[in-house]
């Protein structure tokens, strides 16, 4: 099925998106020791040139800082103009997606390079965002859906399996993410979504409608009747990251902080949507900056089943539409 690519130009500030103006602080501070952290992805004027593989939509996004700095290396004046384009997964993003999933699975040594490998093979669903025309091979984001019955005897997704196992403390959902990694992988998809944490959050609607559209053909335009059923998901599972007050588990504790910290804002919904989840320590080692000496960077699996993902587009497109 044709991809017919839209085009949308807007003004707009680079700012993390949260439901209250402690968090969007907490979540910029937050962003912004991951950068330092990631200079080697997080440069606004670095990524690959246009390919035959670019779809969806395209954003010419103009970012204008209130504050520029200057130095004595360099001086910048605020203004970054940038391309930004969806391209199908390839070969040659290999080293940009697995930069990205670095610590996807906290600090263990597992077969990253295996997984990237299965998400690259996978062009009918997922997508890679790059800056167009740029002689760099950078990737800003990556989001796509692996079934895990599909890839069950796979290395990675074996080591996936187990992870997420071993880190469930919860009695409550124990059972289901068992039934879920075993007799119902079939209809399960990892929803794997990673991005460096300055990405224009306007970005983030057509980045998920596309994903979920490629699901939805997949269905029908895939070659063998094995590889449409592979795409009919009921339930994503989702592994991501939040900031977590230090106090927050203590009962009767009061405190005039945010709980949870969503670095990315569609992990609100798809927590408030989620049939179940639960947090984990991480081990990799962090910067705390001043302003999260109270919290803590925590692991968070959700499971939400496919019949909410219409609600959670919506309430995605409101959310920035409204901070926007």
């Amino acid at each position: 099925m044709p991809r017919k690519p839209t085009r949308h130009r807007r003004l707009m500030n680079y700012r993390p998106l949260t439901f209250s103006p402690f968090a969007r602080q907490a979540a910029r501070v937050a962003s912004v020791c991951t950068i330092n952290r990631q200079t080697n992805i997080a440069e606004p004027n670095k990524s690959p040139p246009k390919s035959a593989g670019d779809k969806l939509v395209k954003n010419s996004l103009k970012d204008k800082n209130e504050q520029s700095e200057s130095s004595d290396e360099e001086e910048f004046d605020g203004n970054v103009q940038v391309d930004f384009a969806f391209f199908d997964p390839k070969a040659d993003d290999f080293h940009g997606v697995k930069t990205l999933l670095q610590t996807y699975l906290d600090d263990r040594e597992w077969d990253l390079s295996g997984f990237v490998d299965l998400i690259l093979e996978q062009t009918t669903v997922g997508s890679v965002v790059k800056v167009e025309d740029d002689e760099d091979n950078g990737v800003f984001a990556l989001v796509t859906a692996l079934n895990l019955g599909r890839y069950m005897d796979h290395k990675c997704i074996i080591e996936v399996k187990e992870f997420l196992l071993k880190v469930s403390q919860e009695k409550d959902v124990i059972d289901d993410l068992r039934s879920l990694l075993g007799k119902e992988a079939q209809s399960v998809g990892l929803l794997v979504s990673q991005r460096v944490t300055n990405l224009p959050p306007q970005l983030l609607p057509p980045l998920y409608d596309g994903l979920f559209k490629e699901v939805s053909w997949a269905t029908e335009d895939e070659p063998t009747e094995e590889l449409k059923n592979s795409f009919h998901f009921k339930v994503y599972i989702i592994v991501s990251k939040v900031y977590k007050h230090k106090n927050a588990d203590q009962k009767g504790k009061q405190n005039s902080d945010e709980t949870i910290i969503y670095v990315k804002p569609e992990d609100e919904i798809f927590h408030k949507l989620s049939s179940w989840s639960f947090e984990f320590s991480l081990h990799t080692p962090q910067i705390v900056a001043h302003e999260l000496r109270n919290y803590q960077q925590m692991g968070l699996v959700m499971a939400v089943k496919a019949d909410k993902i219409s609600t959670f587009q919506q309430q995605l497109q409101s959310l920035v539409e409204e901070e926007s």
